[in-house]
Protein backbone atom coordinates (compact mmCIF):
# COMPACT_ATOMS: atom_id res chain seq x y z
CA UNK A 1 0.00 0.00 0.00
CA UNK A 2 1.09 3.32 -0.64
CA UNK A 3 -0.06 6.58 0.54
CA UNK A 4 0.70 10.04 0.40
CA UNK A 5 0.27 12.22 4.15
CA UNK A 6 -0.14 16.10 3.51
CA UNK A 7 1.58 17.48 6.31
CA UNK A 8 1.18 21.61 6.78
CA UNK A 9 3.96 23.53 7.75
CA UNK A 10 3.21 27.33 7.70
CA UNK A 11 3.03 28.08 4.01
CA UNK A 12 4.72 24.86 2.62
CA UNK A 13 3.12 21.34 2.14
CA UNK A 14 5.42 18.33 2.59
CA UNK A 15 4.39 15.24 1.72
CA UNK A 16 5.56 11.87 3.64
CA UNK A 17 5.20 8.88 1.47
CA UNK A 18 3.79 6.20 3.63
CA UNK A 19 5.04 2.54 2.09
CA UNK A 20 3.21 -0.47 4.11
CA UNK A 21 3.38 -4.40 3.18
CA UNK A 22 0.95 -6.63 3.70
CA UNK A 23 2.26 -9.61 5.93
CA UNK A 24 -1.39 -11.87 6.85
CA UNK A 25 -2.85 -14.60 5.48
CA UNK A 26 -6.37 -15.88 5.68
CA UNK A 27 -9.90 -14.15 6.84
CA UNK A 28 -11.08 -16.62 10.26
CA UNK A 29 -7.99 -18.52 10.48
CA UNK A 30 -5.04 -15.85 9.78
CA UNK A 31 -1.29 -15.90 9.81
CA UNK A 32 0.69 -12.91 10.14
CA UNK A 33 4.61 -13.38 9.07
CA UNK A 34 7.40 -11.79 9.95
CA UNK A 35 11.01 -11.72 9.79
CA UNK A 36 14.17 -12.14 6.52
CA UNK A 37 16.68 -14.48 5.24
CA UNK A 38 19.73 -13.21 7.01
CA UNK A 39 17.99 -11.56 10.28
CA UNK A 40 17.74 -12.97 13.59
CA UNK A 41 14.83 -15.33 13.23
CA UNK A 42 11.42 -16.01 10.90
CA UNK A 43 8.00 -16.63 12.62
CA UNK A 44 4.55 -15.78 12.97
CA UNK A 45 1.48 -15.13 14.74
CA UNK A 46 -1.48 -17.33 14.03
CA UNK A 47 -5.18 -16.04 14.91
CA UNK A 48 -8.89 -17.34 14.96
CA UNK A 49 -6.95 -21.18 15.44
CA UNK A 50 -9.69 -23.33 17.36
CA UNK A 51 -9.38 -24.44 21.14
CA UNK A 52 -9.10 -28.03 21.37
CA UNK A 53 -7.09 -29.12 18.90
CA UNK A 54 -4.63 -31.91 19.41
CA UNK A 55 -0.87 -29.93 18.83
CA UNK A 56 1.80 -32.73 17.56
CA UNK A 57 4.92 -30.83 17.60
CA UNK A 58 6.72 -33.51 16.13
CA UNK A 59 4.13 -34.05 13.35
CA UNK A 60 4.60 -29.68 12.68
CA UNK A 61 8.74 -30.26 12.98
CA UNK A 62 8.34 -33.07 10.24
CA UNK A 63 6.88 -30.51 8.03
CA UNK A 64 9.15 -28.01 8.52
CA UNK A 65 12.12 -30.59 7.94
CA UNK A 66 10.02 -31.55 4.75
CA UNK A 67 10.81 -27.98 3.88
CA UNK A 68 14.56 -27.48 5.19
CA UNK A 69 17.84 -26.56 3.10
CA UNK A 70 20.52 -29.07 2.97
CA UNK A 71 18.56 -32.16 2.88
CA UNK A 72 19.82 -33.44 -0.34
CA UNK A 73 22.27 -32.91 -2.84
CA UNK A 74 19.94 -31.40 -5.21
CA UNK A 75 19.08 -28.96 -2.65
CA UNK A 76 20.70 -25.86 -1.36
CA UNK A 77 23.74 -26.98 0.66
CA UNK A 78 22.51 -24.27 3.43
CA UNK A 79 22.62 -26.59 6.45
CA UNK A 80 19.73 -25.28 9.27
CA UNK A 81 18.03 -26.92 11.79
CA UNK A 82 14.35 -24.93 11.49
CA UNK A 83 13.71 -26.01 14.63
CA UNK A 84 10.17 -24.41 15.66
CA UNK A 85 9.96 -22.82 19.06
CA UNK A 86 5.88 -21.70 20.52
CA UNK A 87 6.01 -18.85 22.34
CA UNK A 88 1.69 -18.46 23.18
CA UNK A 89 -1.32 -20.60 22.19
CA UNK A 90 -0.70 -24.37 23.32
CA UNK A 91 -1.18 -25.75 26.78
CA UNK A 92 -0.58 -29.08 27.95
CA UNK A 93 -0.69 -30.08 24.29
CA UNK A 94 -3.35 -28.40 22.85
CA UNK A 95 -4.76 -24.99 21.51
CA UNK A 96 -6.37 -23.00 23.93
CA UNK A 97 -8.00 -20.63 21.02
CA UNK A 98 -5.70 -17.76 21.85
CA UNK A 99 -3.41 -16.51 19.38
CA UNK A 100 -0.28 -18.84 18.42
CA UNK A 101 2.95 -17.12 18.61
CA UNK A 102 5.99 -18.66 17.07
CA UNK A 103 9.57 -18.29 15.41
CA UNK A 104 12.56 -20.27 13.95
CA UNK A 105 16.21 -19.10 14.01
CA UNK A 106 18.46 -18.44 11.64
CA UNK A 107 21.79 -19.99 12.76
CA UNK A 108 23.68 -20.25 9.18
CA UNK A 109 23.62 -17.20 7.73
CA UNK A 110 26.34 -16.30 5.12
CA UNK A 111 26.08 -12.71 4.43
CA UNK A 112 29.15 -12.15 3.14
CA UNK A 113 28.03 -14.57 0.20
CA UNK A 114 25.26 -11.35 -1.05
CA UNK A 115 28.03 -8.41 -0.56
CA UNK A 116 28.66 -8.41 -4.20
CA UNK A 117 25.17 -7.53 -4.78
CA UNK A 118 24.70 -4.71 -2.65
CA UNK A 119 24.79 -2.26 -5.24
CA UNK A 120 23.52 -4.55 -8.29
CA UNK A 121 20.22 -5.33 -9.34
CA UNK A 122 19.81 -9.42 -9.89
CA UNK A 123 17.89 -10.43 -13.35
CA UNK A 124 14.07 -11.79 -12.38
CA UNK A 125 14.41 -11.23 -8.74
CA UNK A 126 12.67 -8.86 -6.67
CA UNK A 127 15.47 -6.12 -6.13
CA UNK A 128 14.52 -3.80 -8.62
CA UNK A 129 10.56 -4.16 -7.65
CA UNK A 130 11.12 -3.70 -4.01
CA UNK A 131 13.61 -0.64 -4.34
CA UNK A 132 11.65 0.94 -6.53
CA UNK A 133 8.54 0.44 -4.11
CA UNK A 134 9.85 0.60 -0.58
CA UNK A 135 13.04 3.19 -1.76
CA UNK A 136 15.15 -0.08 0.19
CA UNK A 137 15.79 -3.22 0.31
CA UNK A 138 17.74 -6.18 1.68
CA UNK A 139 20.84 -6.98 -0.34
CA UNK A 140 21.01 -10.68 1.63
CA UNK A 141 19.63 -13.25 0.30
CA UNK A 142 16.80 -11.47 -0.91
CA UNK A 143 15.77 -10.43 2.68
CA UNK A 144 11.62 -10.56 3.02
CA UNK A 145 11.32 -11.74 -0.91
CA UNK A 146 13.89 -15.08 0.26
CA UNK A 147 11.81 -18.15 -0.14
CA UNK A 148 13.27 -19.22 3.47
CA UNK A 149 9.79 -16.62 4.70
CA UNK A 150 7.71 -19.71 3.43
CA UNK A 151 9.21 -21.40 6.63
CA UNK A 152 6.26 -19.45 8.69
CA UNK A 153 3.55 -20.87 6.14
CA UNK A 154 4.63 -24.33 6.54
CA UNK A 155 4.14 -24.00 10.47
CA UNK A 156 0.76 -22.49 9.85
CA UNK A 157 -0.24 -24.86 7.34
CA UNK A 158 1.24 -27.81 9.82
CA UNK A 159 -1.10 -26.56 12.29
CA UNK A 160 -4.40 -26.00 9.83
CA UNK A 161 -3.54 -29.89 8.94
CA UNK A 162 -3.38 -30.94 12.81
CA UNK A 163 -7.79 -29.50 12.39
CA UNK A 164 -8.81 -30.85 9.09
CA UNK A 165 -7.17 -34.19 9.64
CA UNK A 166 -9.60 -34.22 12.79
CA UNK A 167 -12.74 -33.95 10.25
CA UNK A 168 -11.08 -36.35 7.55
CA UNK A 169 -9.58 -34.01 4.89
CA UNK A 170 -6.26 -34.78 3.77
CA UNK A 171 -4.40 -32.63 1.84
CA UNK A 172 -1.16 -34.31 -0.39
CA UNK A 173 1.57 -32.20 -3.22
CA UNK A 174 3.55 -34.30 -5.23
CA UNK A 175 6.45 -33.15 -8.18
CA UNK A 176 4.46 -34.53 -11.24
CA UNK A 177 7.07 -32.76 -13.76
CA UNK A 178 10.61 -31.29 -13.69
CA UNK A 179 11.70 -29.57 -17.43
CA UNK A 180 10.18 -31.88 -19.82
CA UNK A 181 10.24 -34.95 -17.16
CA UNK A 182 6.36 -34.99 -16.35
CA UNK A 183 4.38 -37.85 -15.30
CA UNK A 184 1.73 -39.27 -17.70
CA UNK A 185 -0.92 -40.34 -15.81
CA UNK A 186 -3.61 -38.85 -13.23
CA UNK A 187 -3.06 -38.83 -9.35
CA UNK A 188 -5.49 -42.31 -9.25
CA UNK A 189 -2.46 -44.56 -10.29
CA UNK A 190 -0.37 -43.43 -8.58
CA UNK A 191 0.60 -43.98 -4.28
CA UNK A 192 0.99 -41.05 -3.04
CA UNK A 193 2.19 -42.95 0.35
CA UNK A 194 5.42 -43.06 -1.76
CA UNK A 195 6.18 -39.60 -2.48
CA UNK A 196 8.90 -39.35 0.69
CA UNK A 197 10.86 -42.12 -0.64
CA UNK A 198 12.84 -40.13 -3.06
CA UNK A 199 14.24 -36.35 -2.87
CA UNK A 200 12.27 -35.33 -5.39
CA UNK A 201 8.85 -36.02 -3.92
CA UNK A 202 7.28 -37.85 -7.00
CA UNK A 203 4.80 -40.77 -6.33
CA UNK A 204 6.65 -42.61 -9.68
CA UNK A 205 10.13 -43.90 -8.63
CA UNK A 206 11.33 -44.63 -12.04
CA UNK A 207 10.63 -40.78 -13.40
CA UNK A 208 11.61 -39.62 -9.62
CA UNK A 209 15.43 -40.66 -10.72
CA UNK A 210 15.20 -39.25 -14.21
CA UNK A 211 13.75 -35.92 -12.33
CA UNK A 212 16.42 -36.48 -9.54
CA UNK A 213 19.77 -36.86 -12.21
CA UNK A 214 18.45 -33.74 -14.67
CA UNK A 215 18.17 -31.62 -11.90
CA UNK A 216 22.03 -32.82 -10.34
CA UNK A 217 22.81 -32.07 -13.98
CA UNK A 218 21.81 -28.47 -14.32
CA UNK A 219 23.44 -27.86 -10.61
CA UNK A 220 26.54 -29.05 -12.18
CA UNK A 221 25.99 -26.38 -14.82
CA UNK A 222 25.50 -23.45 -12.04
CA UNK A 223 22.11 -23.50 -14.02
CA UNK A 224 18.00 -23.73 -12.75
CA UNK A 225 15.09 -25.51 -13.71
CA UNK A 226 11.39 -25.29 -13.54
CA UNK A 227 8.53 -27.76 -13.44
CA UNK A 228 4.73 -28.25 -12.01
CA UNK A 229 3.61 -29.68 -8.44
CA UNK A 230 -0.03 -31.85 -8.61
CA UNK A 231 -1.96 -30.97 -5.26
CA UNK A 232 -4.78 -33.26 -4.36
CA UNK A 233 -7.33 -32.39 -1.15
CA UNK A 234 -9.35 -35.09 -0.22
CA UNK A 235 -12.76 -35.41 2.08
CA UNK A 236 -13.21 -31.51 1.61
CA UNK A 237 -17.48 -31.33 1.91
CA UNK A 238 -19.35 -29.80 -0.25
CA UNK A 239 -20.24 -25.87 0.60
CA UNK A 240 -16.96 -23.80 1.02
CA UNK A 241 -16.00 -21.07 -0.60
CA UNK A 242 -17.83 -18.17 -1.93
CA UNK A 243 -19.90 -18.16 -5.66
CA UNK A 244 -18.87 -14.44 -6.24
CA UNK A 245 -15.62 -12.64 -5.67
CA UNK A 246 -14.19 -15.30 -3.31
CA UNK A 247 -14.67 -18.44 -5.60
CA UNK A 248 -12.51 -21.33 -3.87
CA UNK A 249 -10.49 -21.80 -6.43
CA UNK A 250 -9.90 -18.31 -7.10
CA UNK A 251 -8.78 -18.32 -2.93
CA UNK A 252 -6.53 -21.32 -4.05
CA UNK A 253 -4.74 -20.00 -6.94
CA UNK A 254 -4.19 -16.62 -4.90
CA UNK A 255 -2.41 -18.65 -2.21
CA UNK A 256 -0.02 -20.53 -4.83
CA UNK A 257 0.77 -17.72 -6.63
CA UNK A 258 1.57 -15.92 -3.55
CA UNK A 259 4.56 -18.93 -3.38
CA UNK A 260 7.81 -17.93 -4.43
CA UNK A 261 9.05 -18.87 -8.39
CA UNK A 262 4.84 -19.50 -8.81
CA UNK A 263 4.39 -18.92 -12.48
CA UNK A 264 0.58 -20.67 -13.41
CA UNK A 265 -2.13 -22.36 -11.48
CA UNK A 266 -4.85 -24.72 -13.02
CA UNK A 267 -7.28 -26.84 -11.37
CA UNK A 268 -9.42 -29.67 -12.42
CA UNK A 269 -9.14 -30.16 -16.15
CA UNK A 270 -7.52 -26.44 -16.23
CA UNK A 271 -6.50 -25.94 -19.82
CA UNK A 272 -6.20 -29.03 -21.21
CA UNK A 273 -10.20 -29.37 -21.06
CA UNK A 274 -10.96 -26.44 -23.35
CA UNK A 275 -10.36 -28.85 -26.45
CA UNK A 276 -13.07 -30.79 -25.13
CA UNK A 277 -16.89 -30.95 -25.77
CA UNK A 278 -19.27 -29.68 -23.16
CA UNK A 279 -20.69 -32.68 -23.51
CA UNK A 280 -17.44 -34.55 -22.73
CA UNK A 281 -16.65 -32.15 -19.88
CA UNK A 282 -19.89 -32.31 -17.83
CA UNK A 283 -19.76 -33.72 -14.48
CA UNK A 284 -23.28 -35.47 -14.61
CA UNK A 285 -24.74 -36.19 -11.33
CA UNK A 286 -25.80 -39.52 -9.89
CA UNK A 287 -26.76 -41.56 -6.60
CA UNK A 288 -24.04 -42.53 -4.78
CA UNK A 289 -24.56 -45.74 -4.88
CA UNK A 290 -24.83 -46.01 -8.41
CA UNK A 291 -20.69 -45.97 -7.84
CA UNK A 292 -20.11 -47.40 -4.62
CA UNK A 293 -22.47 -50.11 -5.27
CA UNK A 294 -24.18 -48.97 -1.92
CA UNK A 295 -27.90 -48.35 -0.92
CA UNK A 296 -27.94 -44.25 -0.12
CA UNK A 297 -29.98 -43.67 2.59
CA UNK A 298 -32.94 -41.74 1.43
CA UNK A 299 -33.76 -39.93 5.05
CA UNK A 300 -35.12 -36.78 4.07
CA UNK A 301 -33.07 -35.39 7.02
CA UNK A 302 -29.33 -37.01 5.82
CA UNK A 303 -27.29 -34.01 4.17
CA UNK A 304 -27.91 -33.68 0.18
CA UNK A 305 -24.00 -34.89 -0.39
CA UNK A 306 -24.36 -37.59 1.21
CA UNK A 307 -26.65 -39.17 -1.27
CA UNK A 308 -25.21 -37.47 -4.21
CA UNK A 309 -21.94 -37.25 -6.02
CA UNK A 310 -20.80 -37.14 -9.77
CA UNK A 311 -19.77 -39.57 -12.81
CA UNK A 312 -16.47 -37.82 -13.31
CA UNK A 313 -14.45 -34.64 -12.14
CA UNK A 314 -13.55 -32.68 -14.23
CA UNK A 315 -14.57 -29.70 -12.18
CA UNK A 316 -11.77 -30.37 -10.02
CA UNK A 317 -13.73 -30.81 -6.90
CA UNK A 318 -15.03 -26.77 -7.41
CA UNK A 319 -18.51 -25.62 -9.31
CA UNK A 320 -19.65 -22.27 -8.97
CA UNK A 321 -16.81 -21.25 -6.61
CA UNK A 322 -18.30 -23.65 -3.84
CA UNK A 323 -16.90 -26.96 -3.10
CA UNK A 324 -19.00 -30.14 -4.57
CA UNK A 325 -17.34 -32.68 -2.51
CA UNK A 326 -15.31 -34.48 -4.71
CA UNK A 327 -11.87 -34.64 -4.69
CA UNK A 328 -9.93 -31.00 -5.01
CA UNK A 329 -6.96 -31.13 -7.78
CA UNK A 330 -4.47 -28.42 -9.19
CA UNK A 331 -1.36 -27.93 -10.61
CA UNK A 332 0.99 -25.16 -9.88
CA UNK A 333 4.04 -23.97 -12.35
CA UNK A 334 7.29 -23.02 -10.48
CA UNK A 335 9.61 -21.21 -12.98
CA UNK A 336 13.66 -21.98 -12.70
CA UNK A 337 15.28 -20.23 -9.87
CA UNK A 338 16.46 -16.90 -10.63
CA UNK A 339 19.75 -17.21 -8.88
CA UNK A 340 22.70 -18.95 -11.38
CA UNK A 341 26.24 -19.69 -10.42
CA UNK A 342 26.96 -18.18 -14.03
CA UNK A 343 27.87 -14.62 -14.65
CA UNK A 344 24.93 -12.66 -16.50
CA UNK A 345 24.55 -8.89 -17.69
CA UNK A 346 22.71 -7.37 -15.14
CA UNK A 347 22.84 -2.99 -14.13
CA UNK A 348 23.85 -1.39 -11.02
CA UNK A 349 21.73 1.25 -9.18
CA UNK A 350 22.70 3.96 -10.97
CA UNK A 351 21.66 1.98 -14.57
CA UNK A 352 25.39 1.27 -15.77
CA UNK A 353 25.73 -1.95 -17.14
CA UNK A 354 27.70 -4.25 -15.25
CA UNK A 355 28.24 -8.25 -14.60
CA UNK A 356 26.82 -10.49 -11.74
CA UNK A 357 28.43 -13.67 -10.74
CA UNK A 358 26.07 -14.63 -8.06
CA UNK A 359 27.98 -16.52 -4.82
CA UNK A 360 26.42 -18.63 -1.87
CA UNK A 361 23.89 -22.05 -1.03
CA UNK A 362 21.04 -22.11 -3.98
CA UNK A 363 18.38 -24.45 -4.96
CA UNK A 364 19.13 -25.67 -8.89
CA UNK A 365 15.05 -26.77 -8.54
CA UNK A 366 12.86 -25.47 -5.94
CA UNK A 367 10.10 -27.96 -6.43
CA UNK A 368 11.56 -30.57 -3.87
CA UNK A 369 11.27 -27.78 -0.98
CA UNK A 370 8.04 -26.17 -2.13
CA UNK A 371 5.83 -29.34 -2.20
CA UNK A 372 5.35 -28.95 1.78
CA UNK A 373 4.99 -25.07 1.03
CA UNK A 374 2.19 -26.00 -1.54
CA UNK A 375 0.45 -28.37 1.15
CA UNK A 376 0.59 -25.80 3.65
CA UNK A 377 -1.54 -22.98 1.34
CA UNK A 378 -4.09 -25.03 0.48
CA UNK A 379 -4.38 -25.92 4.22
CA UNK A 380 -5.18 -22.59 5.59
CA UNK A 381 -7.22 -21.95 2.46
CA UNK A 382 -9.67 -25.17 2.98
CA UNK A 383 -9.19 -25.10 7.17
CA UNK A 384 -10.09 -20.73 6.55
CA UNK A 385 -13.43 -21.86 4.31
CA UNK A 386 -14.34 -24.36 6.64
CA UNK A 387 -14.70 -21.56 9.67
CA UNK A 388 -16.43 -19.52 7.65
CA UNK A 389 -18.68 -22.04 6.93
CA UNK A 390 -19.20 -24.64 9.21
CA UNK A 391 -18.69 -25.63 13.07
CA UNK A 392 -15.65 -27.90 13.78
CA UNK A 393 -17.94 -30.61 16.73
CA UNK A 394 -14.74 -32.32 18.12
Amino acid sequence: MRLTYPIIMGRTSLYIIHRTMRNTFGNLFTLTTFGESHGIAVGGVIDGFPAGIDIDMDFIQSELNRRRPGQSHITTARKEADKVEFLSGVFEGKSTGTPIGFEVRNQNQHSQDYENMRCLFRPSHADFTYNEKYGIRDHRGGGRSSARITISRCVGGALAKLALRQLGISITAYTSQVGNIALEKDYHQYDLNTIEDNPVRCPDQAKAKEMEDLIAQVKADGDTIGGIITCVIKGCPAGLGEPEFDKLHAQLGAAMLGINAVKGFEYGEGFAGVTARGSEQNDVFVPKDENTNQTADKSINQDVAARITTRSNHSGGIQGGLSNGQDIYFRVAFKPVATLLMEQDTVDLEGNPTKLTARGRHDPCVLPRAVPVVEAMAAMVILDNYLLNKTIKL
